[in-house]
């Protein structure tokens, strides 16, 4: 089954948190809180410190119940019944995390202009440097968690050695005693001004959902998620509190620290270290922000991931690539948003006034006027954490209710207090909101607004776990021959069956099976193919009975369990040289049922029947399957393979079916290749070079020129006369052709139902591209047909 492997321990998830935590927020905001509340800044951040533990502690007792990915969504899903609700909370914190990374990598990008990027190349547009860190963490995360969370530890622990350098060049600066009077002299009392930087810098001490957010990659995490999270937030408060003791020591003036903003802390450490020093912060801030974005990614594509799984967002979102083993659509969208994020705040709408050349302003009551035309790292910073401060506030609220819900469900954790300590939780966020920056919390909200009025408009989708049941879950072959009354002590079914289970190396085949009559002659036949294939067979036999809505899944049970029975009886009738597994399921949708076990088995081949009836099934499979398809038609001896016909032509089902055929030539079976002169005027004749070029270890080929009414005419014609098998690729337009001018795959399978010729379809799988080729490809054709003369074409109805 294609799923995540947990490959993080505690050192990792520790640097999760703590990565996550000093990054922008260090640089950034400390330099501007020094500059407005002076040593202040310090009960700032413990404040925001503090209110992020309240919250932590019920992402700590959660993530000791729900050891998965998703963090506050998860949570939020198993504990309340509301869809509503669940959507707003996921899609709030998909868009904290992409925000507060925006935030990251916008903020390293004006460290970028500021210290690294020679004069020269000032021109280019703000957010450029962002915008390439954001995709090159967004392929790091798409490759694999276990190589992330490596690169966060290395890095984590680069910028916590600058950040102590730091701190010790301000004491060796100033002296230990004169350092700690300056400290004490700088306090202020200014009460609003401290809670506005604590709202600012609450987004810094978020990296604790980080933690829980990726609770499905961490080893043990009922344990080791608590006690990451605790050490994370401790360990970075101390941190904060000796930075901020070290920047009211700078020798740069207030004024100066104030007009450097973001960059501040360069100029200090230039101050207290000379340029070696500023060198190293700017290092460390590069360091900071990077891996705290890396973090923040990683969590984003597990909330999104299971909102795909749940049917709140696109389903493509919770597939597991199958060679990285990440939800390789989840990372690429989060990495997406990020890049819109950056490009709309900083680069098409900086705080300096963005491309409209008039100022767009709107009137709020208690807030007064605000242009949206000047949006920057500011208002960003608003946005992202009033996307994170509302869903964290409905995880508190959570926590009560699951006391409530849930009263014996084991804990690993147990927040002392409840629910007082959540009350207090919610209210210090909601207070924390009230002093965000206005034009943030606007955006936020429009933002928010928008994405929930698509959900109520779209409908979602049905949650995966609610589109099928495994009634009769996978039963190999050896139990199959148990049940039937072979005499086998428990020791030894064990033992056989343990050597029926198909090994890492093996080449999996999916055979769905509708009527059980049938099952004896599929599972010969790819078991016949699977021998061509490298890698030992295992043919994964499934049993689908679909269900109406509204139907409860028991009142079919029954029967799927006949099915299996009877398709296990008649298999172990057989002499079946094969190892296999029969399954039953029971579904609302059999197209997704195939394509999710084809997912779940790491299927290697699906092998099906042409479609006589319910076409939309097929075509899901052909068109969503991670893995090729062989629809197969007329096929009454499985094991007759020893001559193979197939049509000259290109496109990439073609090709990719060349390779099958190529090592069916290998072990000697007779391979033609017939090309077609359409007499009819429908289709072009093809160069046989290409189809040739592809079967080099074929002992046999032979290349067969005829003249026919139509393409499929020859082929069925030619094939017939040959004997043996024809096998042909599926049609890259076959959505259009069939509503317009037919398909030839469609015409040959018609007309070979009546030779009584055998005939396999063959669909290689598609990417991201299939799509657009579908729609596009018709006139690529058509353009090629007048460029090239006939005889010259190259690409063929038979393969494309």
């Amino acid at each position: 089954m294609v799923e995540h492997t947990r490959t993080l321990d505690f050192k990792i998830a520790y640097a999760i948190g703590l990565g996550t935590m000093i990054a922008a927020g260090i640089f950034s905001l400390s330099g501007t809180a020094v500059a407005e509340i002076g040593s202040s800044a310090v009960i700032a951040f413990v404040l925001a410190a503090i209110v992020a533990g309240l919250t932590a502690a019920s992402y700590s007792e959660f993530a000791s119940i729900y050891s998965e990915n998703g963090g506050g969504y998860l949570f939020s899903s198993r504990t309340f019944e509301h869809d509503t609700l669940i959507y707003v909370v996921g899609a709030m914190l998909f868009l904290g995390y992409t925000g507060t990374t925006a935030f990251y990598l916008a903020t390293m990008d004006e460290w970028v202009i500021r210290f690294i990027l020679p004069e020269s190349l000032h021109f280019l547009p703000h957010g450029t440097s962002g915008v390439l860190a954001a995709l090159l963490l967004g392929a790091l995360n798409a490759r694999g968690t276990e190589e992330s969370g490596t690169f966060q530890l290395f890095v984590t622990g680069a910028k916590v050695a600058v950040l102590l350098a730091f701190v010790g060049g301000a004491v060796a600066f100033r002296g230990p005693a004169v350092a700690a009077d300056t400290f004490a002299a700088g306090f202020t009392t200014d009460p609003v001004g401290i809670v506005s930087i604590a709202a600012l810098a609450f987004i810094t001490f978020f990296g604790f959902s980080a933690i829980a957010a990726s609770a499905g990659e961490i080893i043990e995490p009922r344990r080791t998620v608590p006690l990451a999270i605790g050490a994370s937030i401790l360990t970075v408060t101390v941190l904060y509190a000796l930075v901020i003791v070290s920047m009211v020591n700078s020798p740069v003036p207030a004024e100066v620290i104030a007009q450097e903003g973001e960059t501040a802390m360069g100029r200090v450490a230039a101050g207290f270290l000379g340029p070696a020093g500023r060198s190293l912060i700017v290092a460390g801030a590069i360091f900071s922000m990077v891996s705290a974005s890396n973090a923040s990614i990683l969590a984003a594509s597990g909330i999104g991931s299971l909102m795909g799984r749940q049917g709140q967002a696109p389903r493509p979102f919770s597939r597991i690539h199958r060679q990285y083993g990440t939800p390789f659509w989840s990372v690429m969208s989060a990495t997406g948003v990020i890049v819109a994020l950056i490009v709309v705040f900083i680069g098409l709408f900086p705080a300096e006034g963005g491309l409209i050349p008039f100022d767009l302003t709107v009137t709020l009551p208690a807030v007064g006027q605000l242009t949206l035309t000047e949006l920057g790292l500011t208002t960003l910073t608003g946005f992202a954490t009033l996307n994170l401060l509302l869903p964290l506030s409905v995880v508190n609220i959570a926590l009560i209710y699951s006391r409530r819900r849930f009263p014996d469900i084991e804990r690993g954790f147990s927040v002392p207090g409840v629910p007082l300590v959540p009350i207090v939780g919610v209210i210090a966020n909601v207070g924390l909101i009230t002093n965000l920056p206005p034009k943030g919390v606007l955006v936020g909200s429009v933002l928010i607004v928008g994405v929930l009025a698509v959900y109520l408009i779209w409908g979602g989708e049905p949650d995966m776990d609610e589109l099928y049941e495994e009634v009769v879950p996978s039963t190999p072959s050896t139990e199959t021959a148990a049940g039937a009354g072979a005499n086998l002590t428990d020791e030894a079914a064990t033992d056989a069956t343990a050597s029926e289970t198909p090994g890492d190396d093996s080449f999996r085949i999916l055979v769905p099976v509708a009527r059980p009559e049938r099952a004896v002659r599929y599972v010969r036949l790819a078991a016949s193919i699977g021998r061509f294939q490298e890698g030992e067979p295992f043919v994964d036999v499934m049993t689908v009975t679909q269900i109406p809505e509204q139907t409860p899944y028991e009142a079919v049970e029954e029967v799927t369990r006949g099915r299996v029975t009877r398709i296990q009886e008649l298999l172990a009738a057989e002499d079946l040289d094969v190892s296999y597994a029969v399954e039953g399921h029971t579904c609302r949708d059999v197209g997704f049922d195939i394509v999710q076990t084809a997912r779940n088995e790491e299927s290697d081949l699906v092998l099906m029947g042409y479609p006589e009836e319910h076409t939309e099934v097929a075509e899901h499979v052909e068109y969503k399957s991670p893995c090729g398809v062989l629809f197969a038609s007329g096929v009454v001896d499985p094991d007759a393979l020893d001559v193979v016909n197939v049509g000259a032509g290109g496109g990439p089902h073609h090709m990719d079916l060349l390779s099958i055929i190529n090592r069916m030539g290998e072990r000697g079976a007779e391979i033609n290749v017939i090309n077609i002169t359409p007499e009819g005027g429908e289709g072009r004749p093809e160069n046989t070079e290409a189809t040739v070029s592809g079967l080099p270890d074929a002992s046999t080929v032979q290349i067969q020129n005829i003249t026919a009414q139509t393409i499929a005419d020859g082929l069925v014609e030619q094939a017939s006369e040959n004997g043996g098998l024809l096998l042909i690729g599926a049609t890259r337009t076959r959505r259009l052709r069939r509503r317009v001018f037919g398909s030839t795959p469609d015409n040959v399978i018609q007309l070979a139902r009546g030779s009584g010729l055998p005939v396999l379809v063959y669909s290689s799988p598609r990417g991201v591209q299939g799509p657009i080729e579908e729609y596009v490809y018709p006139v690529y054709r058509y353009l090629r047909g007048i460029q090239r003369s006939p005889t010259q074409a190259a690409e063929s109805e038979t393969g494309e």
